[in-house]
């Protein structure tokens, strides 16, 4: 496996029982990068992670973090040299806001005091607080804080703006963004909200059914990707394109509209020959190409 990737997985399997959670799943996320690793709900995004922090050992298959497995003799630099925030945003309620820095700072050699001062500042978080007296909001700044002072090579991020309103997100992903520049480190982070990833990921995959569907640098998919909008003196036709890269086909009155992963020319080039009175060809965002890339159905 490369040194340029800090997580690589290779035909990684899980099995529940009788449920298939991973199927194969080929993951290569650069280091240095900010990816986004999205999917529907089920897709298997929280076992892959559970496998890359070797909270989970996989069926087959391989995984490695830093060139390492995360599972095993190995698993304890990996975890060093990892900070892992879940959605939950565990921390101890019978703690003040310095308590609960104090105690996760007991158990990091490279803890960076600069840091926790710059966002103890930046989060607006106030040593003497009670957690349990904390908002939601608050609660995941606080957690970020500790991810992000601990001298992390690796960030791992499970819906990193969970309970942030607008303005509290903006702040967040701007501090990922800066933190990634500053200390050359890198994040991985699941979110379902597809405008953030598109915002602060330069790089991204899709998972679907435990498989990886779509991979890459997010600016090289969206050039790959266009939606052909054809307009015709009358109804639509109902057509099959050949085409290859072809995605979405859907026809709504005299409008069709096809979505393409080719760049466009030779589906365009087929779809001339049904005569339209117009077309248009446009860029498409990340949503067009989640929403084409996740199965709708059983």
């Amino acid at each position: 496996m490369s040194d340029r990737h800090v997580i690589e997985t290779a035909g990684l399997w899980k099995r529940y029982d009788e449920v298939e959670a991973l199927r194969g799943l080929d993951l290569q996320v650069p280091s240095g990068s900010i990816f986004g690793f999205l999917g529907k709900n089920g897709a298997g995004k929280t076992t892959t992670i559970k496998v890359l922090l070797g909270m989970a050992r996989p069926s087959r298959g391989e995984a490695r973090v830093f060139g390492r497995a995360p599972s095993g003799s190995d698993g304890v630099d990996v975890r060093r040299r990892t900070a892992f925030v879940s959605d939950e945003k565990d921390l101890y309620d019978y703690m003040t806001v310095a308590e609960m820095i104090a105690f996760t700072r007991s158990f990091y050699p490279r803890w960076r005091a600069d840091l926790e001062q710059q966002y103890l500042r930046k989060f607006d978080l106030q040593p003497g607080r009670n957690i349990k007296e904390l908002s939601r909001g608050m609660r995941t700044k606080l957690a970020m804080l500790l991810a992000l002072c601990r001298g992390a090579e690796l960030l791992m991020l499970d819906e990193p703006t969970s309970g942030l309103d607008p303005a509290m997100a903006e702040e967040m992903l701007q501090a990922l963004v800066g933190h990634v520049a500053a200390q050359e480190s890198t994040v991985f982070f699941s979110s379902h909200q597809l405008s953030e990833v598109e915002q602060i990921a330069d790089h991204i995959a899709i998972i679907d059914r435990g498989q990886t569907v779509v991979s890459g640098a997010l600016d090289d998919l969206r050039g790959q990707y266009r939606r052909i909008q054809l307009v015709f003196e009358g109804n639509a036709p109902e057509i099959k394109v050949h085409a290859p890269g072809t995605h979405r086909v859907r026809r709504q009155g005299r409008v069709l509209t096809v979505l393409s992963s080719s760049g466009g020319d030779a589906v365009l080039e087929e779809l001339r020959g049904y005569r339209p009175a117009s077309f248009e060809v446009s860029p498409v965002s990340l949503k067009d190409i989640f929403l084409d890339s996740v199965k709708t159905e059983d």
